[in-house]
């Protein structure tokens, strides 16, 4: 298992109000999961923000699990290579959506549970025919195959290219969570991409706010120790983004 070396460390002090480097304006996109349309509509408020703070510099965190579930996942993957937000740095988190699709076209016979929580609408968004979990390796095989030669290059190379986390400022920007029970340091990406529980439940903080997704939620919010930001958009048609402004935190 691959560790990964956050820099973080846990933080015993008085919780401080967590601030975005001076000059920039940040954003974190939750879990798209397929909704090209709701993805657009992102974009343009995301666009609209940066220009009515044009003495801030834009950046965007997607924090993964672009895929699977609703039914435009290729599209999805278009929209975000298409270069918007327009003026913005971008950076590109992998999710545990993206790491099971990437683990099915590699051993589809291993990776099958990919197709049981939201694969069969990926290949449909590759117009490639969907095959049950329950199939033979064979059938598995051949949709792997399908998938390879119907995926366009530059979704694969954005695919490879995705990053567990990363750090801004006061904020260390994550698709799950991290692991409680771990010194930051031997985090691994399977902790980065699956934690629940045992993040979500824990109360002691780290010396960064931790941005996150994966774990659906009725509304956004912070506390002193995290930034939830899924709201299950292919479910609820809720797309949502955290708005990160020197010290002060808003919803979009």
């Amino acid at each position: 298992m691959q560790r990964l070396r956050t820099g973080l460390r846990r933080d015993n002090r008085e919780a401080a109000l967590a601030g975005f480097p001076d000059g920039v304006l940040g954003f974190a996109v939750g879990d798209i999961h397929g909704r090209a349309d709701l993805l657009a509509r992102m974009l343009d408020k995301l666009e609209a923000e940066a220009a009515a703070s044009p003495h801030l510099r834009p950046t965007v965190v997607f924090l993964g699990d672009y895929v699977d579930r609703g039914l435009e996942s290729a599209k999805v993957i278009d929209m975000l290579l298409s270069g918007r937000p327009k003026g913005f740095e971008c950076h590109f988190l992998r999710g545990n959506h993206e790491q099971a699709m990437q683990a099915f076209m590699r051993d589809p016979d291993q990776g099958r549970a990919w197709l049981a929580y939201g694969g069969v609408e990926t290949l449909l968004s590759y117009r490639v025919k969907p095959v049950s979990v329950e199939a033979a390796a064979p059938a598995l095989e051949e949709a792997a195959k399908a998938l390879e030669a119907a995926m366009p290059q530059e979704h694969k190379e954005f695919l490879d290219s995705l990053v567990p986390a990363v750090t801004i400022g006061d904020y260390f920007f994550v698709h799950a969570g991290v692991d409680p029970n771990r010194g930051i340091d031997d985090q691994t990406e399977h902790d980065l991409y699956w934690i629940r529980d045992r993040f979500l439940t824990d109360t002691r903080r780290w010396d960064k706010v931790v941005v996150h997704g994966h774990s659906p939620v009725k509304e956004a919010f912070r506390d002193h120790r995290r930034v939830a930001i899924d709201t299950g958009a292919y479910a609820t048609g809720r797309l949502t983004a955290a708005r990160l402004e020197a010290n002060k935190v808003a919803f979009i």
